[in-house]
């Protein structure tokens, strides 16, 4: 604040400047005392990492860069949001301008200035407006917003406009703050905008003008003015030499077209020599200006001149590794990329030696550190971190590195004009290697027994990301990188290794199982099928066929999948394999069974069960028995109910003690167990065990039942098998409401409601079968007599076995709750012998 003047004529200038947080009192002249009455003071409550408003709320907003000037736009974005507040509601403001003229840091700037009055969260998406790959699809945005605000993957719509919906709906009731970067179109981001009172900055290059019909503030930036921009140079330098040689400064500056980054960059080149004068930098950008022709990014060539000015000082090695980084598919990769990159037939260079050469082009300001992964990351239902504990979770303690999208594109340049076309071609193989290794090394982790089929990693050695061993960081990575292989994946097919592309596909499947992304999952069997198909592999047709059936099957489209299995077993069948056209009768009938069509269904699996191990593969015909249990199982629950059951049912069956549907289930299912537990497949075997009890169940046979789902809930909670575990405890809680134990019923219930409520949402057949088993239980304080003379209690009193169930994290159900043969840390079995579980 400026202090009063007071001249000679009592007139007085009180003036404020800046930034003021509370009360202002402004007078001329004063006579007499002044009081001034104000509640307790209150600290604004920032919310962030340390000091969160709420544990659950996303704190997403990258942190402020400096921000130079912009007093007059900060001051027309302030204006447009008490103009919001007057007419409550939302604020939306879109900033455009020149790449590297700073709209990103003024967004953030006035966002964070924000944050205390929006406990509710920050949202940020880069929306890749100008990304090579081209601008993100808001379905996949919503997806991470939606989990960032709490939703479980499993409840996520899979339409955007039921996704934008929910958000609205979500947002309408809990305002934050919203930073859209990078956007390409007016349409892009008004599906992205949220309900209520909410703040959104929306940053592009381009004007959007679409945008003001949503009532938008639109800000277009200009480059810095000279004073401003020396000012910036000045920061940037931190010496005396932008005071002591102000000419040259004002000179630079202008030559920098008055950008922040292009001052920045040269600022940085300064500082980095402090014998330097700055009328040597003016030189040298002054002379290249003929010579920087072939770059032109959007009409400004004083640009490209400072970044050339800076990479002529890179070291032989550090302007390699900077050209050659830029064939990265993205913008945003690890410190382990580098290291590829660096390979060939001798492996890579040290670690030491990768992270100087990075560490010098962050100092020549050509690359910027990227947001770390979040530790103890929870998989968004809420309840708590992954299977394996703070030691398994990913914590970012591998280094992350951005380009500036113009700076990219001058390294691209730069790689175009020097590096032969095999040497940029092997660099962007030992890229692709260094993805398809890492998530090799993730899958083996997760799922030990699921590759099959070759990997190729290229022709040179690849060292993969260091996931310490563990699943639970295993996945973790596989989650944080998606985006990144996902454009792997991709490039690969484009630039003419459709091998990787596939073997990429196959190599995530432990997060699409277990994350439920699923534009992912079907865009990426999608490209491996296309791929596959371009190198004629059938092996590989046949996989993506049917994992990627199996996504179909998950997200409730069970003709489609009936479909790819059908296409698979075609291809099987005129290639003459025998074993792949058996393990595709599985698939179909579970395809069948999930459309209502169980006598078809029980037929399919009858053949898959006799076919299987006579090929020699007897672990899958297990599988396929235990789905011919199940089925008897829905034969047995639509006996009782009077309707017609498909797919699984947890609720209570009660038959006759001759019901030949629940004893041919209990036959079923102990030689199904026979089976997997002599392979080693304790998962599988404790999905029989709990088949087996619900069988004993129907017969009326309780000790038995309650011996067989104990067992079972025992094995499956130790690897975190939550969906199964569920199922057990309902199976238990029916138990315990027949033999009169409400208390207990009513504790079993409750445990498998939660389970059930993290992993498939509320609305589930599952969670609705439990809500109606504790619905008709009576008073849970006191036990009643066992109906029908059933009088076969436990002694085991009231605790549920094995404790209360651990909370919901999703590890081990597949989208929808669905889970294939393998779950959590056991021996994980291929999913191609595998049953997914029907919701």
């Amino acid at each position: 604040m400026w202090g009063d003047r007071l001249g000679e004529d009592h007139e007085a200038d009180n003036q404020v400047s800046g930034t003021v947080h509370g009360a202002v009192v402004q007078v001329g002249t004063v006579h007499g005392d002044i009081h001034l009455a104000a509640g307790p003071p209150t600290a604004p409550r920032v919310p962030g990492p340390g000091h969160p408003a709420d544990d659950a709320s996303p704190w997403q907003l990258p942190s402020v860069p400096p921000l130079t000037d912009r007093a007059v736009e900060l001051a027309a974005l302030e204006r447009h949001h008490r103009t919001a507040l007057e007419h409550r509601s939302g604020t939306l403001a879109a900033i455009s301008g020149l790449g590297g003229v700073g709209k990103t840091a003024l967004a953030l700037t006035w966002l964070h200035g924000l944050c205390p009055a929006f406990p509710g969260g920050q949202l940020y998406a880069d929306l890749g407006g100008q990304s090579p790959a081209g601008a993100g699809d808001p379905a996949e945005v919503l997806s991470r917003f939606l989990r960032g605000l709490g939703v479980p993957g499993s409840r996520i719509p899979r339409a955007v406009e039921e996704r934008a919906s929910l958000y609205r709906s979500l947002t309408a009731r809990r305002p934050l703050v919203v930073l859209l970067d990078d956007a390409a179109t007016a349409a892009q981001v008004r599906t992205l905008l949220p309900g209520g009172t909410s703040v959104t900055a929306v940053t592009g290059r381009a004007r959007l003008p679409g945008l003001s019909v949503d009532g938008c503030c639109q800000i277009h930036l200009e480059p810095l003015g000279v004073e401003d921009a020396v000012a910036l140079l000045d920061a940037t330098v931190a010496d005396e030499r932008v005071r002591t040689q102000w000419k040259d400064a004002r000179a630079l500056v202008r030559l920098c077209a008055g950008l922040p980054l292009a001052v920045r960059v040269a600022g940085a080149r300064l500082a980095a020599r402090p014998a330097r004068r700055i009328t040597t930098l003016v030189r040298a950008l002054e002379k290249e200006h003929s010579r920087l022709q072939a770059l032109t990014i959007e009409g400004d060539r004083t640009v490209q001149a400072a970044l050339d000015c800076s990479y002529a000082t890179l070291r032989a090695d550090a302007a390699r590794l900077y050209r050659l980084l830029a064939l990265h598919p993205t913008a945003e990769f690890g410190t382990g990329v580098a290291a590829a990159v660096l390979g060939g037939p001798g492996g890579a260079p040290d670690t030491a030696t990768v992270v100087g050469l990075l560490d010098a082009l962050h100092d020549a300001s050509l690359l910027a550190d990227a947001p770390q992964p979040a530790s103890g990351r929870s998989d968004g239902d809420g309840e708590g971190p992954e299977p394996g504990g703070p030691a398994g979770e990913w914590d970012g303690t591998e280094e992350r590195h951005r380009f500036h999208d113009l700076v990219r594109l001058h390294a691209l340049a730069k790689a175009e004009a020097l590096d032969p076309p095999q040497e940029r071609r092997a660099a962007l193989r030992r890229i692709l290697g260094f993805y398809l290794a890492t998530a090799t090394e993730a899958e083996s982790l997760i799922e030990p027994q699921h590759r099959t089929l070759p990997r190729d990693l290229g022709p040179h050695p690849v060292t993969p990301a260091d996931l310490g061993g563990d699943p639970g960081r295993a996945l973790d990575w596989l989650e944080h990188e998606l985006p990144n292989l996902m454009a792997v994946l991709r490039t690969a097919r484009a630039d003419g290794w459709p091998e990787v592309t596939w073997q990429l596909a196959d190599a995530m499947w432990p997060l699409f199982l277990r994350r439920k992304h699923y534009e992912q999952w079907r865009a990426a069997h999608r490209e491996g099928l296309a791929a596959a198909t371009t190198a004629g592999d059938a092996a590989a047709q046949c996989r993506m066929l049917t994992s990627g059936g199996i996504g179909e099957l998950d997200m409730g489209a069970g003709e489609q999948a009936l479909k790819m299995f059908e296409r698979a077993a075609a291809l099987c069948e005129r290639l003459g394999d025998r074993l792949g056209y058996a393990r595709t009768l599985n698939y179909r009938g579970l395809a069948h069974r999930q459309s209502g069509r169980p006598e078809r269904a029980g037929e399919l699996f009858a053949r898959a069960a006799a076919q299987l191990p006579a090929l020699g593969d007897e672990r899958a015909g297990a599988l396929a028995v235990l789905n011919l249990a199940d089925s008897h199982l829905d034969a047995c629950a639509s006996a009782t109910s009077g309707t017609a059951v498909h797919g699984r049912d947890d609720s209570a069956v009660v038959a006759p003690a001759d019901s030949r549907d629940a004893v041919r289930a209990l036959e079923h299912a102990q030689a199904a167990h026979r089976v997997l537990a002599g392979k080693g497949d304790v998962y599988n075997a404790a999905r029989a065990a709990i088949a087996a009890g619900r069988a004993c169940l129907a017969l009326g046979r309780m000790g038995e039942a309650e011996e067989q789902l104990t067992g079972a809930l025992g094995v499956l909670r130790g690897m975190n098998a939550d969906f199964e575990a569920a199922r057990a405890l309902g199976a238990l809680a029916a138990l315990a409401e027949r033999q009169g134990r409400a208390r207990l019923a009513a504790e079993h219930g409750r445990a498998a409601l939660r389970l059930h409520e993290g992993l498939s949402g509320t609305e589930s057949a599952q969670a609705r079968q439990v809500r109606a088993l504790l619905a008709r239980l009576p008073g849970e304080n006191e036990d009643r007599a066992a109906p029908g003379g059933h009088g076969e209690t436990s002694d085991r009193g009231d605790a549920a076995p094995g404790g209360h169930a651990p909370a919901s994290d999703g590890h081990d159900a597949s989208p929808g709750g669905h889970v294939p043969a393998s779950g959590g840390h056991a021996p994980a079995s291929d999913e191609h012998d595998a049953a997914p579980e029907e919701q």
